[in-house]
């Protein structure tokens, strides 16, 4: 045991070190946390509140739960679950045990040709909607966070969205359930035989069930009002609609575990009936002159004719109106315009035209400010749902920094809708948040209004405070309303259930925990909580660090596609632990904690992340967290390292050289060897390095090659001249990577890279043109990733003079056959066209070679530069063009080779690619790519090799005569 390890044990309470000791036999030591670093950094959710747990444990399985949750009961320690983390009620924090379930928890069974689907609670709302593709299905809950959100999280908080209304919410489409309970108790409510069990073993619960239905039942008036209030979207407390809706004893537990947030018990399983997924569908953003006539809209529509209608004031449109793409005239519109965002859907075109025109006739009578006009143009109404869809984004991007983003979500009965909507704004305006704005789920009277607050300041506490209790008043005593419609209660509104419910309602409520959780060990403090003042407490300040990330709000949503997700932190987490550094150092109040928490990030913030930038593409505000990484590492320079990098940047020709003399070497000594000896014989050799040394593997390429001009083609094959007449030219720069590191030793291609491409060129009737001083040249990508910015910029200006003058002024388009080169020479080379190879064939070589598809089956993998490029559908048609069947696995996004991480950090690699062998078929014997070091670790982690996209291109292809 390490002594940091000692140290942190030593601060835990007594009953928490006796916990830690027992978990420690069940969970590897790998996924068991105390340190400061681990504890802060799942700390955070996508709530304003922060809690530091003291343990944080990532269970992987069902046996792993319920041998937790069995010492929890032992030493009396609370344990809250935790999927993505998007809840936004504080009900995924905790100051106790935490524990983890994303990074597992992925199995799915589609069951009954897509009626039915199972699924553990690691898999994420959109997933499962791809698992049911085709079959036309998708699940019924439609959270705006379905991408990103996961269905333990989806289940548990009973989330619902803009079109799954009361009707299709997890409650009403949930079929069978695996639960585990605090005692370790697991019920399969699919399973006879469990259920008999269960009832026979836990008679004394299932009796207080039974009683607790009883007394409702007997109860004309709380079933009365528990009716009423289940007609709108509702989360406040426990579903106690369940013992109105079932008599079954089972048929309640499985209901009341929905939105239970997992104070009842843990949701390993999941089975849901599913819903039809339209085919065809339309929008149409109809505008008003204010909001009550837009409430008047939406009481003549019902989700008979539409399927959502999303209302947006003035100021959330307004938040919107500069983003690209937005339609000219939001600009134009009037302090008090709202919008309605109408969607209709249909099983086919006629279908579909039908509901138009309904929804047409019943709000033909009332004023709008343009005319009603539809679009099932799939670009036109995506566009507009982009509207709807980044207005809490928005929000975070510009507010006051420092501040954090608070979201309210309440219900009203649609019929009171306008009036209730207007008292809202008034009480926003009453406590000075005039840049509050309002949108909603307006079908089911469900509105979130989000404002700005800085925590820090006790005066904004009591403002705060103030207008909360004045908002409980107006929904829940003059409306009638929910005070949480589809958030969950979580923390926020826990104090607040009693005045929702009534008294009779909220003892039932706290008779069901006790029955349930008789200890208040499973995520105590939400849904029933005594502290009247908890949603005023832990309420998270957001210290400015750097503005590369000032404006994260920890929504999380950047996390699913993180390379690091399962190794060692995610986006968000880095900047968590990014902001405590800094607002350390800035205090200088704890220099203990700034230094350990300094020394820990290292490895697990700086050395694991791939700095690829995708999580730029799933943010809301498109942070992209590896160029602060970048920024980390720019930041440790020294003299020293500046000159070793200027040096080699200086020297490329003799260091490219040396390289492949190298990798020569090493390829010589494995077919002496053999691959057995020569893995056992790098390995050591890295061990007793402590790391220094890379770690070799049976894909490490060969020698790689540089081209020169007397080996190009002497006769260009004839193809068909271009239209303008003028000759067919291309400037070709072969990266460094692909000028070093050739073949492999299995790779089915041995050529070079270089003389792949030039085939191809050749036969499409391309004169290349190959700067004549390559050998020295870079983009400057190597060390730009590792922090040397004026190097990197220095070798890319070096760069971009020589294809400037190659090209004759930018007149010939520029070839580079490395993606991720080229994606660095398109950002920082303005004066060039510019393409790496997927992009020059599929816009200029399909019509000018003859593409024979081939009987087989291949993997590509896009490389992150390539999705930043938008490249992935070219991807596709150039591979389909040359092959009949084209795997790209979902789950594969970054594939964490880095450059040289897949050397020095293999850990990495392997992590990113962890499903990749086990998502191809067995048919598939060759995958493609455009990024050397890609395809060493995509062949090293699938079995197959992997080479550049261009081999495939060239196998398959023919000039055009």
């Amino acid at each position: 045991m390490s002594q940091d390890l000692n140290q942190d044990l030593a601060k835990l309470p007594k009953s928490f070190q006796a916990f830690w000791d027992r978990v420690a036999h069940i969970i590897p030591s790998n996924r068991l946390f105390c340190d400061p670093l681990h504890t802060l950094a799942y700390g955070i959710d996508a709530s304003f509140y922060r809690m530091i747990p003291k343990i944080v444990l990532k269970a992987r399985t069902p046996d792993e739960i319920t041998q937790v949750l069995k010492t929890s009961q032992e030493y009396k320690i609370p344990v809250t679950f935790r999927t993505a983390g998007t809840s936004l009620s504080g009900q995924a924090v905790t100051d106790s045990v935490l524990v983890v379930l994303q990074g597992a928890w992925r199995g799915h069974s589609v069951l009954e040709n897509g009626e039915k689907i199972a699924l553990e609670p690691g898999i994420i709302g959109a997933e499962a909607n791809r698992f049911l593709t085709e079959y036309a299905r998708k699940i019924g809950p439609d959270p705006a966070s379905i991408d990103h959100a996961m269905i333990g999280g989806i289940a548990a908080n009973n989330a619902s969205g803009m079109c799954c209304g009361t009707a299709d919410n997890s409650y009403q489409t949930v079929a069978e359930m695996k639960i585990i309970f605090g005692d370790g108790t697991l019920l399969d409510t699919g399973n006879p035989t469990s259920c008999v069990n269960f009832l026979k073993n836990h008679a004394a619960l299932v009796q207080e069930i039974k009683d607790i239905r009883d007394e409702i039942v007997a109860d004309s008036e709380l079933t009365a009002m528990i009716r009423h209030k289940y007609k709108i979207k509702n989360t406040t407390g426990y579903g106690v609609n369940a013992f109105v809706d079932f008599e079954d004893p089972i048929n309640i537990i499985k209901h009341l575990m929905i939105g239970s947030e997992g104070t009842l018990g843990f949701i390993s399983e999941i089975t849901y009936h599913t819903v039809i997924e339209h085919a065809y569908k339309a929008s149409a953003l109809i505008l008003y002159p204010d909001m009550e006539q837009a409430c008047l809209a939406v009481q003549h529509l019902d989700r008979e004719t539409v399927s959502a209608a999303e209302l947006m004031d003035r100021i959330s449109l307004k938040t919107m109106e500069e983003k690209p793409g937005m339609p000219e005239y939001l600009r134009t519109l009037s302090p008090t315009a709202t919008a309605l965002l109408v969607e209709v859907r249909g099983v086919d075109p006629e279908s579909l035209a039908q509901k138009i025109k309904q929804v047409e006739e019943l709000l033909k009578d009332i004023p709008t400010i343009l005319p009603l006009s539809f679009t099932s143009v799939k670009a036109e109404y995506e566009n507009l749902w982009n509207i709807r869809k980044g207005i809490f984004p928005a929000v975070g991007a510009i507010r006051v920094l420092g501040t954090g983003v608070v979201i309210e979500d309440v219900a009203f009965p649609k019929e009171h809708l306008a009036e209730a909507t207007i008292a809202l704004r008034e009480l926003l305006d009453k406590y000075s948040y005039p840049d509050a704005i309002i949108y909603g789920h307006a079908l089911d009277g469900n509105l979130h209004f989000i404002f700005t607050q800085d925590f820090s300041r006790p005066e904004n506490l009591q403002r705060y405070e103030r207008l909360t209790l004045d908002v409980t008043e107006l929904v829940v005593t003059r409306f009638g309303g929910s005070l949480k419609a589809e958030h969950g209660t979580g923390r926020n509104m826990a104090p607040f259930v009693e005045m929702e419910w009534g008294k009779k309602a909220y003892v039932l409520m706290k008779r069901l925990k006790a029955t349930f959780d008789p200890e208040n060990l499973l995520n105590p403090g939400v849904i029933i909580n005594d502290n009247p003042h908890v949603y005023l407490e832990n309420l998270k300040n957001m210290p400015q660090a750097h503005q590369l990330i000032d404006t994260c709000t920890n929504c999380g949503f950047c996390q699913a596609i993180c390379t690091s997700k399962n190794l060692t932190l995610t986006p968000r987490q880095r900047i968590v632990v990014q902001r405590e550094i800094r607002e350390l150092r800035r205090t200088k109040e704890d220099p203990e904690r700034l230094s350990r928490l300094e020394k820990d990030f290292e490895y697990p913030g700086n050395q694991t992340c791939a700095v690829d930038g995708l999580c730029a593409t799933t943010c809301p505000l498109g942070l992209n967290t590896g160029d602060y990484v970048k920024f980390l590492r720019s930041e440790s320079v020294t003299s020293t390292t500046r000159w070793i990098a200027e040096s080699i940047a200086n020297h490329m020709t003799g260091v490219t050289g040396f390289l492949r003399f190298g990798l020569g070497a090493v390829n010589g000594v494995h077919a002496v060897v053999g691959t057995p000896m020569m893995e056992r014989l790098t390995l050591g050799a890295r061990k007793i390095s402590r790391d220094a040394i890379p770690l070799w593997n049976p894909w490490m390429p060969k020698s790689g090659k540089v081209p020169a001009l007397k080996q190009l083609p002497q006769k260009v094959i004839t193809a068909t001249p271009a239209k303008d007449s003028t000759p067919l030219k291309v400037v070709y720069f072969p990266s460094c990577i692909t000028r070093s590191m050739g073949a492999a030793k299995n790779d089915l291609d041995q050529r070079a890279v270089s003389d792949a491409l030039l085939s191809v060129l050749a036969k499409a009737g391309y004169e290349v043109i190959i700067p004549p001083t390559m050998n020295g040249l870079c983009c400057g990508m190597p060390w730009e990733s590792k922090g040397f910015f004026e190097t990197a910029d220095k070798k890319s200006a070096e760069l971009e003079k020589v294809l400037f003058a190659a090209s004759e002024g930018g007149k010939y388009p520029i070839l580079c056959d490395t993606s991720p080169c080229l994606y660095r020479m398109k950002r920082v080379m303005h004066s060039l066209k510019l393409y790496e190879p997927v992009e020059f064939i599929h816009d200029f070589l399909l019509d000018r070679l003859t593409f024979t598809q081939l009987p087989e089956t291949v993997a590509v993998h896009v490389t992150c530069s390539s999705i930043k490029m938008n490249l992935k559908n070219k991807f596709y048609n150039v591979a389909h063009a040359c092959a009949e069947t084209v795997i790209m696995p979902k789950d594969i996004q970054c594939c964490g080779f880095a450059g040289d991480r897949g050397f020095t950090v293999p850990e990495l690699n392997s992590s990113a690619l962890a499903t990749l062998k086990e998502s191809l078929p067995k048919d598939c014997h060759a995958g493609y790519s455009n990024s050397r070091t890609c395809e060493i670790g995509l062949s090293l982690h699938s079995g197959i090799s992997y080479q550049s996209i261009v081999y495939l291109v060239d196998k398959c292809t023919k000039p055009r005569v």
